[in-house]
C-alpha cells in the first residue's frame, strides 16, 4: 500500500505516513491531552477551595495529581511541539518528507496508544498516585499496589518508545535532508530550536526508558531496585532527574523557536543576535544534563556536590539571559505588529521571564532549603513549562492559514488571548501568594484559603479560553476566508512560498539556497550521483531512485496496537502468572479470574513479530533528498546515520543499568560483595559473542562477493552462535536458582540486590540479544531468496547493532563475573 486514501476517509488517518499529515494528528491529539490533564486540574482545584475539602477521597486526589502532571508534561506539552514540528520542519528545511515516514507513523501511534494504555489504567483498580515525578519507595508495588499503577508506567515506557523513534527520525532528517546551500548556520530558528530539543531527548529519553524499565522489573518480576536498597530512593532521585531537568527545556524550547520565528515576523526585523542565539541553545542543552542534582539538595548529598550544582543551575540562566536581551532588542529595533500570534509569543516571553527569576531562588540551596514541598515550586515550575508553552498557541494560529487555507478570526484570537492571560496568572501567581502550602495535599493553613480560592476561579477562566480557541479554528476552518500563501508581512521560511495548504510532495521542484536565497530548480537529476552544486548527491547508492515515493502503510499502525495488547497483559501478568525463575522468585501459580492478562501477554509479542516481519517486506519508498547538505555527516547514508543515532540513546540505556549497578553496590560496600557466579560460563560466552561478530563480518564480504552459499552460512553461523549464547545464559540462570538458591529476590551468599541486578542487567543484554536473533533469522530467510548480494546495506545496519550488543557484554562481563 503507498497510495493515500482522500481525507474524508477515515481509512487514510489511519495509514498516512506524511509529515504534514501526521503533524495535524499530533496536533489534534495534544489538544486532546491537554482537555484531559486540565479536568485533573480542575478537580485538584475544586479539592483546594477550602482546607480538607472532600471533593475527591483522599486516593483519588492523588491519582488526579499524578493523572495531571504525567499527561501535561508527557502527552501535552511536547507532542504539541512535535505536532508542529512535524509539519514545519520538513517544509523550513525544503525536504520532501521526514527521512523515515513510517517510523514518524509508528511513533505518532505509539504516542496516542500509550495515552489509551494511561486511560485504561483508571480501570485498573486504579492509577498511579505516587506523583508525576513518581518518587521511590512511593514508585513499588508496596505503596501502589494496583494493576493501574503499573499501567500507568507502562503507557510512559510505551510514550518514551515513541519519542525515540520520533528524535531519531528528526535528528536523520535534520542532518540528511536540508536544501543545498542551507548549512546548519541557516536553518530557521524554529528548526534550529527543535533540533536542539531532539539531540536533549535522545539522551534524556534514554535515561527515562531506563528508570522505567527497571522500576517496571521491581513491579512486574519481584526485583529490589528501589523495594529494598537503603539507597533506592536516593538511586531513583538520580536517573530520574538526569531525565527531568533535561526535560524542561525540551519542552520549552519548541516553544522558544515559535517564539524567536513570532518576533521576527512580526517586528519586521531579523533576529538580533542571531548567531550567539545559536550558541546560546547549544550551551543551554549541554549545560541542562549539568544540572540535575539541584532537584536532591534536601537528600544526603555532601555539600561540595551540592555547591557545584547550584553554580552550574546559576550558570545555566545566563544564555538565557542572552536569549531574552536577543528578543528584546529585536522587538526595540521593529516595527511591532500585535496580531494574535505575536500576542501569545510576548505573554510567554514574560511569564517565561517571571519564572526563570523565581527559578533562581530555588537553585541557591539555603532558600531551596525553605521553598521546597511548598507551592513556590508549583508556582514556579508552570510558569516556566506552561507559561513558555504559551509560545505554542501563538504557533498554531500563526501556522493556521497555512495548514488549512483559511484565515482565523482576529478579534476572537485576542480574545481568547486576554482570557488566557488573566486565568493563567490568577491561578498560578496567587500560588506565589500563598507559597507557605505544602505541594500534594489539600489540607492548608485556613489563612491561604482566599489564594486558593482566587487560584481555582483561575483555573476556570485559563481553561474556558481555550474553548474560545477550538471555536475559532473549528469556525474558521469551515467558514473562514481564504488566506493565500502568505497572510503576513515579513516571513522568512521556506514554507511561506508555496501554497496553503501545501501539496502533498511539497515542492514544484528542488528548493536550494546556493544562490544565497530561495529558489526552486526544475531539473531532473541523473547525472549518476553527483551534484553540480553544493550539496551531495547520493543517489549511485539508490538505483531506483526515480520511483514514486511511498505515502502510506497500514503496518505502523497494526505494530503499535500489537505493543498494546502486549502492554496491557503485561501490567496485570503477575497478579496471573507469577513470572518465575526459580520457587523463590515468585510463587508459580496461574490465577483464571482475570485470564485476559496472560494471553495478552502471550498474543502481543507474536502480534509485534508478525507486524514486524510484514513492515519489512512491505513494498515501501522513502527516498533519500536527492542533493541536500549533510554536514557534518557527509558520505552517510540516511538510515546508517539512524542506526548510529539509535545506538548512542542505547548507550545511555545501558550505562544507566551499569550505574544502577555501580552506586548500589558501592551504596552497599564495595568489598562486600564477591563474583556471584562462577566466571566460567561468562568467559565462554564472552568468546561466542565475539565469534559472532566475526561471522556478521563474514556475511557482509560474502555479500560484496556475492557468494550466496557463504553469506547463508555466516548468517547462519551467527544464529547458531546467538542459540549458544542463550543457551548458556539459560543453564547458568538454571544452575543458580535451582542448585544454588541464588534467585532474583534471594542470595544465601550475600546482599539480595546482588541477585536483582545480575538478573535485570544481564536480562535486559539478553532481551538485546533475542532481539538479534529474530533480526538475523529475517535476513537469513531473505538471504536464501536471493536478497542482500546487490544490496548489502541491511547487512551493514545489523552488523552495527549486532556490534554494539557484543560490546556492551565486555563490560558486563567483568562487572557481573569477575569484580
Amino acid at each position: 500500500m503507498s497510495e493515500l486514501p482522500p481525507t474524508t476517509s477515515l481509512r487514510r488517518w489511519l495509514v498516512t505516513t506524511n509529515h504534514k499529515d501526521v503533524g495535524i494528528m499530533y496536533t489534534i491529539t495534544a489538544l486532546f491531552f491537554l482537555i484531559f490533564g486540565g479536568v485533573m486540574a480542575l478537580l485538584i482545584r475544586l479539592q483546594l477551595w477550602e482546607p480538607g475539602a472532600q471533593i475527591l477521597s483522599g486516593l483519588a486526589y492523588n491519582e488526579a495529581v499524578t493523572a495531571h502532571g504525567l499527561v501535561m508534561v508527557f502527552w501535552f506539552l511536547s507532542p504539541l511541539g512535535f505536532g508542529l514540528a512535524n509539519y514545519f520542519v520538513p517544509l523550513q528545511i525544503g525536504a520532501d518528507d521526514l527521512a523515515f515516514p513510517r517510523l514518524n507513523a509508528v511513533s505518532y501511534w505509539l504516542y496516542v496508544l500509550s495515552g489509551v494504555m494511561f486511560a485504561i489504567s483508571f480501570f485498573q483498580g486504579g492509577t498511579l498516585s505516587a506523583g508525576w515525578t513518581m518518587y521511590a519507595p512511593l514508585n513499588v508495588p508496596m505503596y501502589t499496589p494496583s494493576i493501574g499503577s503499573t499501567g500507568a508506567i507502562l503507557a510512559l515506557a510505551m510514550f518514551v518508545a515513541s519519542t525515540t523513534a520520533s528524535t531519531v527520525n528528526f535528528l536523520t532528517s535534520i542532518h540528511h535532508s536540508r536544501a543545498e546551500g542551507m548549512g546548519l548556520m541557516d536553518m530557521p530558528m524554529f528548526t534550529w530550536s527543535m533540533l536542539a530539543t531532539v539531540w536533549m531527548m535522545l539522551f534524556a529519553f534514554a535515561a527515562l526508558l531506563a528508570v522505567a524499565v527497571i522500576l517496571l522489573s521491581d513491579r512486574v518480576f519481584g526485583s529490589l531496585y528501589f523495594s529494598a536498597t537503603e539507597g533506592g530512593s536516593l538511586l531513583w532521585g538520580h536517573l530520574f532527574w538526569f531525565f527531568g531537568h533535561p526535560e524542561v527545556y525540551i519542552v520549552f524550547f519548541p516553544a522558544l523557536g515559535v517564539m524567536l520565528e513570532l518576533f521576527q515576523t512580526f517586528s519586521g526585523r531579523r533576529l538580533v543576535g542571531r548567531k550567539w542565539a545559536i550558541i546560546a541553545i547549544c550551551l543551554i542543552s549541554v549545560q541542562s544534563f549539568l544540572v540535575w542534582m539541584h532537584h536532591m539538595f534536601l537528600t544526603t548529598i555532601n555539600l561540595e556536590i551540592k555547591t557545584l550544582m547550584m553554580a552550574t543551575t546559576i550558570g545555566i540562566s545566563l544564555p538565557f539571559d542572552l536569549l531574552v536581551f536577543a528578543l528584546i532588542y529585536t522587538l526595540i529595533k521593529g516595527r511591532i505588529q500585535f496580531t494574535t500570534p505575536f500576542l501569545f509569543a510576548l505573554g510567554a516571553l514574560l511569564l517565561f521571564i517571571l519564572g526563570g527569576i523565581t527559578g533562581v531562588f530555588l537553585g541557591a540551596i539555603v532558600l531551596d532549603y525553605e521553598f521546597r514541598g511548598t507551592y513556590w515550586v508549583v508556582a514556579h515550575f508552570h510558569y516556566v513549562m506552561f507559561g513558555g508553552a504559551t509560545a505554542l498557541f501563538g504557533g498554531i494560529y500563526y501556522w493556521f492559514p497555512k495548514v488549512t487555507g483559511k484565515m482565523y478570526d482576529e478579534f476572537l484570537g485576542k480574545v481568547h488571548f486576554v482570557v488566557f492571560f488573566i486565568g493563567f496568572n490568577a491561578v498560578y501567581f496567587s500560588m506565589f501568594l500563598g507559597w507557605e502550602t505544602p505541594r500534594r495535599v489539600f489540607e492548608y493553613d485556613p489563612a491561604f484559603q482566599t489564594f486558593h480560592q482566587i487560584g481555582t476561579i483561575g483555573a476556570f477562566v485559563l481553561g474556558g479560553s481555550f474553548f474560545i480557541m477550538f471555536y475559532n479554528l473549528a469556525n474558521s476552518y469551515l467558514y473562514g476566508e481564504e488566506a493565500g500563501a502568505n497572510p503576513w508581512d515579513y516571513t522568512r521560511t521556506a514554507e511561506w512560498a508555496i501554497p496553503s495548504p501545501p501539496p502533498l510532495e511539497n515542492w514544484d521542484g528542488r528548493p536550494s539556497y546556493a544562490s544565497g536565497k530561495l529558489e526552486f530548480v526544475q531539473d531532473a537529476v541523473a547525472d549518476g550521483g553527483h551534484a553540480d552544486g553544493h550539496g551531495e548527491s547520493h543517489l549511485d547508492e539508490y538505483p531506483y531512485w526515480d520511483k514514486h515515493p511511498s505515502h502510506a502503510s497500514i503496518w505502523p499502525f497494526a505494530f503499535s496496537v500489537a505493543t498494546l495488547i502486549f502492554m496491557i497483559g503485561l501490567s496485570g501478568v503477575r497478579d496471573s502468572v507469577s513470572l518465575s525463575l526459580g520457587d523463590t522468585l515468585a510463587t508459580t501459580a496461574l490465577s483464571m479470574s482475570n485470564p485476559v492478562y496472560p494471553v495478552f501477554a502471550a498474543v502481543g509479542p507474536i502480534l509485534m513479530v508478525w507486524t514486524a516481519v510484514r513492515w519489512g517486506t512491505e513494498d515501501f519508498y522513502a527516498p533519500p533528498t536527492a542533493i541536500a547538505e549533510r554536514w557534518p555527516f557527509h558520505g552517510i547514508e540516511k538510515v546508517k546515520l539512524g542506526m548510529w543515532f539509535f545506538l548512542a540513546s542505547d548507550v545511555i540505556v545501558f550505562g544507566a543499568f551499569i550505574s544502577a549497578a555501580v552506586f548500589i553496590r558501592v551504596n552497599a560496600g564495595w568489598m562486600n560483595w564477591g563474583p556471584l557466579t562462577d566466571p566460567l560460563p561468562g568467559l565462554i560466552n564472552t568468546f561466542v559473542l565475539l565469534t559472532s561478530s566475526f561471522t556478521v563480518i563474514l556475511a557482509l564480504v560474502f555479500a560484496r562477493r556475492e557468494n550466496a552459499k557463504g553469506l547463508l552460512a555466516s548468517l547462519g553461523a551467527t544464529i547458531l552462535l546467538s542459540f549458544t549464547f542463550l543457551g548458556i545464559k539459560a543453564w547458568e540462570w538454571h544452575h543458580e536458582v535451582y542448585d544454588k538458591g541464588v534467585t532474583l529476590t534471594q542470595n544465601p551468599h550475600g546482599d539480595p540486590i546482588q541477585a536483582s541486578i545480575y538478573y535485570v542487567t544481564t536480562g535486559l543484554h539478553g532481551f538485546h540479544v533475542i532481539i538479534g536473533v529474530l533480526i538475523a533469522g529475517y535476513l537469513f530467510v531473505r538471504a536464501a531468496r536471493g536478497y542482500y548480494q546487490e544490496d548489502q546495506r541491511p547487512l551493514e545496519y545489523f552488523g552495527l547493532y549486532w556490534h554494539f550488543v557484543d560490546i556492551v557484554w565486555i563490560f558486563l562481563f567483568p562487572l557481573f563475573y569477575l569484580f
